[in-house]
Parts: structure tokens; C-alpha cells; sequence
């Protein structure tokens, strides 16, 4: 059983203290939309992300199959005092909290888990009694910022290393306390092939992958021993899984020759050595070199597993070096690349640079009068101007099927049933294109994952990387460069467009 911590008690007193102001008005079981979106791409300072990886939504949808307002919950609200020292909330408030306060009464509606997203697209559309809705919104944005923003650092470690590296999340130790399993979880589906995390990789299914510390080879050290004794020790236990961390004397005069001695008396026992570990220095130079040493013994396969505070532009910064000094060593660049192991941690699961999405929780339209009538937000910061209205997200591909935009719609809107589709940029009345439908495709991007509970099943971990990834290979080039990226465009019909505008000009003139 949840903590309270845990439960629908994850949230923030302005939602309880809307709910009851909702309540006391009458119109708290009133139909109302929200959206989940976020206004920027992460900038991480020297390099930026082109794109977003959405992530999140399972964790999500299984909280709320559990969250209720039970007698515990309600306790701790009886518990609040207003500055008077009255009761903070009502008794009747309380009852009804008790026989309403849970999600069944809302509908919700997604893009897929693991599918590359973009700013001003609504990830997700919340429709259901306006403080079921309201109350939401917390452990909502806790959980979804949280992931999306980590799968998209993930996904740019991918990017940088290449389809081909093998990438290991080594970050639980580093994650904020509480966060290690989503922060896991995440980076799984953004890129990682493995991760250290025992628990998190069994619950995926997957094994956790790991080798050994510089402890170990401290400790052999500290008996009187040394590193080749503790090199012979891993090795005895786990002779078909050899990867001897070697850089906590030294890499090239001790290290490197101890797990070739190693590899060696492992050979002639008929095992095959998996490989070393890098954990500081110049990580290029050392690679160069320990192939070089590794490839005269006899080992060209071995691999080079390389970590210590990696991320995507370090990882493309070592692939640079080694390209250009490996030839004077005499060693294959191309092979060397194809032999490195990447192990990523802090930078990865606290997405440095960028430590938080942003992304926004908005009420875009209340129902009344059994019409829907849409809400806006205005500000001077014209990419904080939200669009309103019951809304639908496409995906727009052009005649080289890759992703060309999003474009927002209203919800009974078809796209695709006029000859030319006009898309207008959001915020900037001046920037428009026009496309043909007949020389493009559009892809619904939505689609309901909750209506009063789940109505779709949890879907396996790979069954999200394989969409993540082809997404991403739909993106053009432009988009997925790890710095100063190619806008990705995201439009708005010519009917919402409108909406937007004569909305912003109504609340301006009343004001």
C-alpha cells in the first residue's frame, strides 16, 4: 500500500484550495479540458535539443489507478488550519472529496509513449469534472516533465554515439533521491541499451549490467595485495564477463598490462575477456593507447568501456580526437569507434545543463450550456499565449516521408479535406506556409489511453525504444544536430489561428 506521500496527497495545497472554491461556486463537477505541453526545447548552454522524447505516461496512468481520497487522506486535510484557525477545509467538501476524490470521472487523451514530441503540442488532453481535472495536475507534471526530459537527454547521448555504440545508464547513484527509477526508466527508452540499476532493469526486463569499482582494487591493495590480484579474483568468479576497471593506479604502465596478463590466463582456459574500463583522464588519449596495447596482445575485440562525466557533446568530442590521433599510434579510428562502451551517469540522469522541462498544465475550454467554450491566457511573452479550444495534434510528413510539422487543429476540424492545408506559426502573424494534402501525409497523434481507467495496456519496454527510434529517424537532419538545431515547425490551422487572435483582441478591448 502507497504512503500518503505517495498517493493522491502528491500534489499542491493551491489544488485542494482551488477544488473547494470550485465547489463552494457549484460548478466543481463542471466539464473542463486541460493540457499537458511544454513551451521549449531543453538548452543546455553549449548545445541544444531539437526535439523532445515523451516519456512518463505509463507511471502516470498507474498512479492514478490507485490515488483516492481515503480516510487517511482525508485526515490530513482535517488536519489544515486556516491563519484564524478555522477548519481550512469543510466537512461537506471533505464528504464529497471522499465519495468523488479519484480520476475515474475524467478522459484522457496521448501521444504515445516513446514518440518524439515538440513545444506547443499538447502531450496529453484532459477532459473530465473540473476538480477531478484540477487535481491532477501535479503529479501529472511532476512525473511526465520529469521522464520527458530525461528520455530527451538520452536520446541526444544516442544521437551523438551513434546507432550502433552500446550505452549503459550508470546514474542511480547519482539521481535525486527518489527519482532513480523514473530517471532509469527514461534514459531506457531515450537510448540506453542497459543500465546499472538492478531493480528498475528487472521490473523492465532486462539484467543490469555493472563490472567492478576502484574499491575493489583498493581493498586487495590495502591487505598487502594488488591490482593484478584483484584483477585475477574478478576474473575467477566471472571468467565469461571480464571487464576490469584499470585506471585506479595506472591506465597504461599497470592497468592495461595487468588485464592483458588476466585476459591471457583467461584465454588459455578457453574464456574470452569482455573488455577494460576507463573512469578518468583523457579519455581519448587513453583509448588510442590501450587499443593499441590490447590490439599488439592479441585482443582487437576487447572492449573499451569509457565513463566519468559524459555526455552527448563529450561523447562527439572523444569520437573527434580519436579520428584524428589514432593513425599517428597506429591504430584502425573506425575500429576503435566500433569497440567503445559508453557508461553514462550524473549528466545523463540529471539532464545537465537543463534541470527541469517546464512543461505547463492549462485549462484550454470549459463546457457550458453543452458547448464547449474556450479559455485563453494571454502575456507579453507571446510563446505564453496559449491556443484554446478543443484541439487535435498531427504530425505532417512531406514527399520524403520524413516530419516536416505539427499542426494543431480544432477537434472538428479535418485537415485533410481541403486541397491546401494553410498553416500559421503561433505567435508570429507574418510567418505562414501553404501545402498540398494530396503530396503529404497526416498523422493523427493522439490517442485515448484513459477513460475512467486504463483502456490500454502497458506496453513493453521495447516496444517504446523501436517508436522512439523510428521517429527519430523521420526527423530531418537539421532537427537532430546536437547544436544550434533547425526549428521544428509547429502550426496552427487557419481556424485556430483565428480563434486565437479574436480571443487575444476580445480580452485586450475589455481590459
Amino acid at each position: 500500500m502507497p504512503s500518503l506521500t505517495e498517493g493522491i496527497l502528491l500534489t499542491d495545497q493551491y489544488q485542494l484550495t482551488m477544488a473547494q472554491v470550485y465547489y463552494r461556486l457549484g460548478i466543481h463537477e463542471r466539464p473542463a479540458l486541460f493540457e499537458f505541453f511544454y513551451r521549449k526545447n531543453p538548452d543546455y548552454g553549449q548545445h541544444q535539443a531539437g526535439y523532445g522524447v515523451f516519456a512518463g505516461l505509463d507511471p502516470l496512468l498507474e498512479w492514478m489507478e490507485s490515488a483516492r481520497f481515503g480516510e487517511a487522506e482525508l485526515e490530513v486535510l482535517r488536519s489544515h488550519k486556516t491563519r484564524a484557525g478555522e477548519p481550512m477545509f469543510g466537512e461537506d467538501f471533505l464528504r464529497w472529496l471522499g465519495r468523488n476524490g479519484s480520476f475515474d470521472g475524467l478522459t484522457l487523451r496521448a501521444v504515445a509513449e516513446g514518440r518524439v514530441v515538440h513545444p506547443q503540442v499538447p502531450l496529453v488532453a484532459i477532459e473530465g469534472p473540473l476538480v477531478q481535472a484540477q487535481l491532477l495536475e501535479t503529479a501529472l507534471l511532476n512525473k511526465l516533465n520529469f521522464e520527458t526530459l530525461i528520455a530527451t537527454k538520452s536520446s541526444r547521448i544516442r544521437e551523438a554515439a551513434g546507432p550502433a555504440a552500446y550505452v549503459l545508464d550508470m546514474g542511480l547513484r547519482r539521481a535525486a533521491s527518489g527519482a532513480g527509477n523514473s530517471a532509469t526508466r527514461a534514459a531506457l527508452i531515450g537510448g540506453a541499451n542497459r543500465s546499472s540499476n538492478v531493480g528498475m532493469s528487472h521490473e523492465l526486463g532486462l539484467q543490469a549490467a555493472g563490472t567492478h569499482a576502484h574499491s575493489m582494487v583498493q581493498a586487495f591493495m590495502a591487505l598487502g595485495m594488488g591490482e593484478l590480484d584483484a584483477f585475477r579474483a574478478f576474473a575467477e568468479v566471472y571468467p565469461d564477463d571480464t571487464v576490469l576497471l584499470v585506471d585506479t593506479v595506472d591506465v597504461l604502465e599497470s592497468g592495461v598490462p595487468n588485464a592483458i596478463q588476466v585476459f591471457e590466463e583467461l584465454r588459455a582456459k578457453g574464456h574470452k575477456p569482455v573488455g577494460i574500463r576507463l573512469d578518468s583522464g583523457d579519455l581519448a588519449y587513453l583509448s588510442i593507447r590501450s587499443a593499441q596495447l590490447l590490439d599488439k596482445a592479441g585482443f582487437p575485440d576487447a572492449a573499451i568501456v569509457l565513463s566519468s562525466d559524459l555526455d552527448e557533446l563529450v561523447i562527439w568530442q572523444i569520437y573527434t580526437q580519436i579520428r584524428q590521433e589514432a593513425p599517428r599510434y597506429g591504430v584502425d579510428a573506425d575500429a576503435l569507434v566500433r569497440r567503445l562502451v559508453f557508461g553514462v551517469g550524473t549528466r545523463m540522469v540529471t539532464s545537465w545543463g537543463q534541470p527541469a522541462l517546464g512543461g505547463v498544465y492549462k485549462v484550454v475550454a470549459v463546457r457550458d450550456d453543452g458547448e464547449w467554450k474556450p479559455a485563453i491566457k494571454v502575456s507579453e511573452t507571446l510563446e505564453k499565449v496559449l491556443n484554446p479550444g478543443h484541439k487535435k495534434a498531427w504530425r505532417l510528413y512531406d514527399d520524403r516521408g520524413l516530419a516536416s510539422a505539427d499542426v494543431l487543429t480544432l477537434s472538428d476540424e479535418d485537415p485533410c479535406a481541403e486541397p491546401t492545408l494553410t498553416l500559421h506559426h503561433p505567435s508570429d502573424a507574418g510567418k505562414m506556409r501553404r501545402v498540398k494534402t494530396a503530396a503529404c501525409r497526416l498523422e493523427p497523434l493522439q490517442e485515448e489511453v484513459w477513460r475512467g481507467q486504463r483502456v490500454t495496456r502497458p506496453q513493453p519496454l521495447e516496444v517504446l525504444r523501436e517508436r522512439h527510434r523510428k521517429d527519430v529517424e523521420l526527423l530531418d537532419p537539421g532537427v537532430r544536430r546536437l547544436i544550434n538545431p533547425h526549428t521544428y515547425h509547429v502550426s496552427l490551422s487557419s481556424r485556430l489561428w483565428q480563434l486565437k487572435n479574436q480571443m487575444v483582441e476580445a480580452l485586450l478591448q475589455g481590459n
